[in-house]
């Protein structure tokens, strides 16, 4: 396949990595003559019509990170289709990705492991601020430049490729790398900024110890260590590790999402006092090096001229202007519909909440205008991954259709419902939680049932609360909801549709790691 031009533009080059939905090039943009890494992932793998769901969420999953601004992240440059394929066209990183700086270095300093884990932590913060949970945080998935700092790769595809699309698989195996799953997404529970929390603190106790704490051959035997086994501790291994750093590991590696700390702000706070001081660097891809010598250029490299670093990114100029002000509200109603259908998502976002002012100046805060503008653009929020600012929008729709139509009007059932759904990819699932176990006595009744039009709605929200309750450490709660839901399920769709499928697989897994 070298050689092989993608969209018309990149030419594969040579392939650097290979897993099972997909594969890793080096290209060449031929439109702008520099090098980039290109991903292709085959959803014509995927069984049944769930190609196209793969689809729709891998284009929104790239347009969504690629909003992340952060030294420590990958560039995404394009995204696309291109025949069978998908491909993400990234930046192409020079250096080497950490599994191999890990086991060159054996054993890794652990000032060298403080650094690592603090420009993680930094990665993170910019990560779960959108909010984004990146799902297979590990070694592989991090380069690290000869400057010192790390690049995370793949941020985006994890979560396309995981949790509400694990049925797609049909294989009945979590998705993702078990050595750094925490247990709540191994079982297909909720995930949240708690879950690269983990992953973190398997990576950071595989730097000081040399190994990862649970390992097993089969997955279900590291699953069940995940679970049910304590790490050999840290300085057990290795006496010269500070106390408050293995003290931050064992945090990390908490069973429940409770007990782990509270962001990765809070894991950067701890490791702060560790990190070394200003000095000189040990050497070339010395992961200390950005605090020892902030800014500095790039070490000289034997035999190759010290490469010269890539200017930022100039910020294109929006190709539509977004009005300050509106004469007519109706004008850029159709300029939003039209973005929309060009899939130019966030340019519909930044318009609708530019004319909202103008709109309500115009026909007031509760007009049926006002309000059918503010249903689109808390939708569209939603679809841009904005959930921190759909979420307000949505708790007032809610709270006005209900005092005005009573709890039971369907309108108002629907904002709670994704209210809930902000709640849980903000990463808070004792709320995302109560407010679904509210909603479900309304969506469970005969009436509801009948005007919503649609019996899986109440099925797909009591599979929510048993993820969360599986996020959340109640395995025992989550196990009785799912079998309960699975005769349901059965009974409204049929054993062969994927949603039973997919919860006699957790059932499963909850069964088989219960002992």
């Amino acid at each position: 396949m070298s050689g092989r031009l993608i969209s018309g533009r990149y030419e594969l080059s040579q392939q650097i990595g290979q897993g099972g939905m997909g594969q890793v090039w080096t290209a060449y943009d031929q439109r702008l003559d520099r090098r980039v890494a290109v991903k292709l992932l085959r959803p014509d793998r995927v069984a049944g019509g769930e190609a196209d769901e793969l689809r729709r969420r891998f284009v929104r999953e790239c347009r969504v990170t690629a909003q992340v601004d952060h030294p420590g992240l990958v560039t995404v440059h394009d995204a696309g289709s291109d025949g069978d394929d998908l491909f993400l066209v990234m930046q192409h990183v020079d250096g080497t990705d950490l599994a191999d700086h890990i086991e060159r270095h054996k054993p890794y300093p652990w000032p060298w492991a403080v650094a690592v884990a603090a420009q993680l932590c930094a990665v993170l913060c910019a990560v779960h601020a959108v909010p984004i949970v990146h799902r297979d945080l590990k070694p592989r998935n991090v380069m690290v430049k000869p400057d010192g700092t790390l690049t995370v790769l793949d941020l985006g595809v994890a979560s396309v490729m995981d949790t509400d699309t694990t049925r797609l698989t049909h294989t009945g195996s979590p998705i993702g790398s078990p050595a750094y799953m925490a247990p709540e997404q191994a079982m297909g529970g909720a995930v949240g900024p708690y879950t690269d929390l983990y992953a973190l603190g398997i990576l950071l106790y595989e730097l000081l110890s040399g190994n990862v704490p649970f390992d097993g051959a089969t997955v279900l035997g590291v699953l069940h260590s995940h679970l049910y086994e304590t790490p050999i501790p840290v300085r057990g291994k290795r006496p010269e590790i500070p106390e408050p750093l293995e003290a931050l590991v064992n945090r990390l590696l908490a069973k429940e999402p409770g007990d782990r700390p509270d962001s990765a702000q809070e894991v950067y706070e701890a490791l702060a006092p560790l990190l070394p001081g200003r000095g000189t660097p040990t050497g070339m891809l010395d992961p200390t090096r950005p605090f020892l010598r902030p800014g500095a250029p790039w070490p000289d490299r034997a035999g190759t001229p010290t490469p010269v670093p890539v200017p930022p990114r100039p910020t294109a100029p929006p190709s539509a202007e977004v009005p300050v002000a509106l004469s007519e509200v109706a004008r850029a109603v159709d300029d939003v519909k039209r973005l929309l259908g060009e899939g130019r998502v966030t340019q519909a976002v930044d318009l609708l909440g530019a004319i909202l002012p103008t709109a309500e100046a115009q026909h007031g805060p509760r007009s049926t205008v006002v309000r059918t503008l503010r249903k689109q653009y808390a939708a569209t929020l939603m679809d841009d991954g904005q959930y921190r600012r759909a979420l307000p929008e949505l708790r007032r729709l809610a709270d006005e259709r209900s005092a005005e139509a009573g709890q039971a009007d369907p309108a108002s059932l629907q904002f709670r419902y994704e209210m809930a759904q902000c709640l849980e990819q903000l990463g808070e699932p004792a709320a995302a939680l109560a407010e679904y176990r509210s909603l479900l006595p309304f969506y469970e009744n005969q009436y509801v049932a009948s005007t919503v039009g649609d019996p899986g709605a109440a099925l797909e929200l009591r599979r929510r609360i048993g993820q969360l309750l599986l996020a959340l450490g109640d395995r025992a709660g989550a196990h009785d909801t799912l079998a309960r839901l699975l005769y349901d399920a059965e009974r409204v769709h049929g054993p062969g549709h994927p949603l039973p499928g997919e919860i006699r697989r957790t059932l499963h897994w909850l069964g088989q790691v219960r002992g």
